[in-house]
């Protein structure tokens, strides 16, 4: 049974029945024979589609945005910018889809060549809760352009965001089989990736789910695409613009409750400015109104599970047992929903959680370093590569210290966000492929040479 749940409240929204092994047959079937139509239908009649899947989103875009913040607890100016982002996503794709997949004239020995792009058929997309359409659709869209079909099992603890959006493309004209939600569990994931008619899966989630799928397409030689976490590196060197820089991070850390894989969390300031960083971030944070999502007066609303309070709590307390110091915040919150307050710690070393760990909440840890070599050390001392920020008033040089940054992003004097017309995904344990821009239009494609003779002479 999928179970959803108001983290404000920590009450039971509703309950739905997970679908059974005949059930999920029946969709992979669907999905299968639906296929060949909508790649013949061409990139065109998909991207007119694609323009009605923006026009229902933002046509029910509150009601939309109200399902997310009930489902998961982001605020609601947040949840509604998550749709109308889906939906300028949705009409962007429609709009340069058919540029970006044409064919590509190639010099060769023939008298005609040209590499074309054809869409694989059915992806399987495992999808997070942080944030439930976004992610879904960041991973949607392209496929869908590109002329494949898509099955979405989507995060368990938000089933009524799953059954939404297959309700816009339905709505938006999709035709039967082409975007389906399976409303599963993990347990059957595997055995619908290595089923001879899904020829790739894309993941968005944590290393120990990203492992188990990567796995189960390696076995069965089927494409994958991993995004997952991230332990972004947020630089800010001496030359700074520190009230900027400070507002910047405030929100880089804190936006959609600190639950997201391209928040800055690791705040590596050089030595000289990093009591003045650590105290303007302090503050900031320390302003921040938390409490109930749906009041739009409030800026941090709770975390998704009980779970996640927990483990949050654990890596403060540890890194605070280790030397850390509180400067704001530190404790989860007494009452219903599960609050976490926006923390900021200081004098974060090697050994700690809050130094190694990804910090999924709004825990900001705040590391001192002695000049920009140092920082970049210390940026690259991680496991993830994801997102990035390096703040200084020198562009040139920061643009000469990105290019040794192991990040799939890296942003000058700016928050890291995702954009459909920029590639998206990350390095080492963060994962591999693109999703968005050019490269994530052409992940679940074959790249087909085609050589036309006679040879030239």
């Amino acid at each position: 049974m999928l179970r959803s749940i108001d983290p404000a409240t920590g009450r039971e929204l509703a309950t739905f029945p997970e679908l059974d092994q005949a059930g999920i047959e029946s969709a992979i079937e669907r999905a299968w024979s639906a296929r060949h139509a909508w790649r013949d239908a061409g990139v065109e009649v998909r991207a007119s589609i694609l323009r009605s899947v923006a026009g229902v989103l933002r046509a029910d875009r509150q009601r939309y945005a109200a399902l997310l913040t009930s489902e998961m607890g982001k605020p609601i100016a947040e949840a509604e910018a998550e749709v109308e982002k889906c939906a300028w996503t949705a009409a962007w794709i429609a709009d340069n889809a058919a540029r970006l997949l044409a064919d590509e004239p190639s010099e060769s020995t023939a008298s005609e060549s040209y590499v074309r792009f054809q869409p694989l058929g059915v992806v399987l997309a495992v999808m997070p809760w942080n944030f439930p359409f976004w992610q879904a659709f960041r991973a949607g869209l392209p496929a869908l352009a590109a002329g494949n079909v898509m099955m979405l099992k989507h995060s368990s603890n938000v089933p009524q965001c799953a059954l939404a959006i297959e309700e816009v493309f339905r709505e938006a004209g999709v035709p039967e089989g082409v975007f389906q939600t399976l409303m599963i569990g993990p347990g059957p994931v595997e055995g619908i990736v290595s089923d001879r008619r899904v020829a790739g899966v894309t993941l968005t989630g944590s290393e120990a789910a990203g492992s188990l799928v990567a796995a189960a397409a390696g076995k069965a030689l089927k494409k994958s695409v991993l995004e997952l976490g991230g332990s972004d590196p947020f630089i800010v060197l001496r030359d700074a613009d520190l009230a900027t820089a400070a507002t910047v991070a405030c929100r880089a850390r804190n936006q959609n409750n600190g639950q997201s894989c391209i928040a800055a969390k690791r705040f590596i300031v050089e030595e000289a400015v990093a009591d003045d960083f650590g105290d303007r971030l302090a503050k900031a944070v320390g302003a921040l109104k938390i409490g109930n999502p749906m009041d739009r007066g409030n800026q941090v609303g709770p975390l998704a599970r009980a779970d996640l309070v927990d483990e949050l709590e654990r890596q403060v307390t540890e890194s605070v047992r280790l030397g850390a110091q509180t400067l704001t915040g530190g404790s989860r919150l007494d009452g219903g929903g599960y609050y976490f307050e926006p923390t900021v710690l200081a004098n974060v070393r090697p050994g700690m959680p809050a130094y190694h760990e990804e910090t999924f909440g709004p825990v900001a840890a705040v590391i001192r370093v002695e000049d920009a070599e140092d920082a970049l050390r210390v940026a690259n001392d991680t496991d993830f590569g994801l997102g990035s920020a390096i703040w200084t008033a020198d562009v040139e040089r920061a643009k000469k210290l990105a290019e040794r940054v192991e990040a799939g992003l890296v942003f000058i004097n700016g928050m890291v966000a995702s954009d459909a017309r920029l590639p998206f995904g990350g390095v080492k344990r963060s994962g591999y492929g693109r999703e968005l821009g050019s490269y994530g239009l052409k992940e679940f494609v074959n790249i087909q040479t085609v050589w036309v003779g006679p040879a030239k002479t």
